[in-house]
């Protein structure tokens, strides 16, 4: 059956069934290849992209940038300090006048309400750059790599170890259990992940025919894991919490007796980026053999010109 996205937002990956993520993700292998074969397009010529941006951004700003920008479009970038977003002017306002003129909206902030609201007001589809609960665009570039090494990522054994109730956490949960990816979030009691999007996750896991468990043993998480992933232990605007997170999540570090407690060879590494180095991951491992973090970091662009593609030609 023919997949058609056009018009739609993306919010969370909770909103999307396995064979839309599917398409999202072969449209983004074949991007990438004409990236690569150097063949350009201009599917985007004459249209416009708002990024609306309260937190900083590398990866983000830049994959949606470079991929509206080299297909003919024309990205503004907004910060908190350029637009009245919530503060002379409500949401929903600014969502009315941004929808009327620009062909789609990328917000990358706090609020998961403010990425709702401005999907329900604006009338164009409407990308989540990454709010404190859900970042799926990410997890789009995360699927695309492991793909990219194993083939197929149903049936693979998925670690995510850190703070287990962080957005990371949250949209790895999802978009694992959608492809039929076992997933075992590694994190202390005090960050696991919240309990109803668990069973929300364990539902879906259900039907794809994957496995989800939370747990705080090592001995339990690791053995015959194909990926571990990790993220920084302080999220934005966590900062003053450091020493506290570091206290629980020391164990859960993920260094050169972690990637051998999993058993597997080929087991590889993966983080969103930016990196702590010696907090989350020693260096040894990030900059190491199993690391694909260079690749999923290449891979935000071809999986956002992807997800344009599908949701505004």
């Amino acid at each position: 059956m023919a997949v058609n996205l056009h018009g739609r937002s993306l919010l969370t990956l909770l909103d999307y069934e396995p064979e839309q993520v599917r398409h999202l993700l072969n449209i983004s292998h074949t991007v990438k290849a004409e990236r690569y074969s150097r063949q350009q397009h201009q599917r985007f010529q004459g249209m416009t992209l708002a990024m609306l941006f309260e937190k900083r951004s590398t990866r983000t700003r830049c994959a949606f940038e470079t991929a509206f920008g080299e297909e003919g479009g024309h990205p503004v970038f907004l910060s908190k300090d350029d637009i009245q977003l919530g503060a002379k002017e409500s949401v929903e306002d600014t969502a009315r006048v941004l929808g009327r003129m620009f062909d789609a909206i990328m917000f990358r902030g706090f609020k998961q309400e403010t990425v709702e609201l401005l999907a329900e007001y604006s009338g164009v589809p409407v990308y989540n750059g990454l709010t404190d609960r859900f970042h799926p665009t990410q997890v789009l570039a995360d699927l695309m790599t492991i793909e990219e090494r194993f083939g197929d990522v149903a049936g693979l054994n998925f670690v995510y170890t850190g703070d287990g109730r962080n957005n990371m956490a949250n949209s790895l949960m999802i978009g694992s259990c959608l492809m039929g990816m076992n997933c075992t979030i590694l994190a202390p009691a005090e960050l696991c992940p919240d309990p109803e999007l668990v069973e929300t996750v364990q539902g879906i896991a259900a039907d794809s025919g994957a496995v989800l468990a939370i747990t705080s043993s090592l001995e339990e998480a690791l053995p015959d894991a194909d990926v571990i992933y990790t993220d920084v232990w302080a999220s934005m605007g966590e900062e003053s919490r450091m020493k506290e997170r570091i206290a629980l999540l020391e164990p859960y570090r993920v260094d050169s007796a972690m990637m051998d407690m999993t058993g597997n060879d080929e087991c590889i590494f993966m983080h969103c980026l930016p990196a702590v180095k010696g907090n989350e991951v020693t260096e040894e491992i990030i900059e190491g053999p199993s690391s694909v973090v260079w690749d999923e970091a290449e891979n935000r662009k071809h999986t956002i010109k992807a997800l344009m593609i599908a949701t505004l030609l």
